[in-house]
């Protein structure tokens, strides 16, 4: 995968470990996993990386592509490293 860095805004979180960047950017965090739609503790999973990137521009370091066509990566909005704030809330 190509390294190349890339600025966005955010418009919508889908998940606690996923986004999609304006205009169709897909990205899972790196090394973070957070609870799946039908599985306890979702809701606030969304909710804390929404409060952390909802409407954000963010800096994004891929790492890879899944299996899914998004990008894996390093997330930062300012100086927020923001799969070490998820990972910090316990989604490992």
């Amino acid at each position: 995968m190509s390294q190349t860095i890339t600025t966005a805004t955010v418009f919508l979180v889908w998940d606690g470990d996923s986004f999609v960047c304006w205009p169709n950017l897909r990205v899972r965090l790196a090394n973070v996993n957070a609870p799946e739609r039908w599985m306890p503790g979702y809701d606030l999973a969304t909710q804390r990386l929404t409060n952390l990137i909802q409407g954000r521009e963010v800096l994004i370091l891929p790492v890879a592509t899944d299996s899914y066509g998004r990008t894996v990566a390093d997330v930062y909005v300012g100086t927020i490293h923001v799969n070490a704030a998820m990972r910090g809330y316990g989604y490992r």
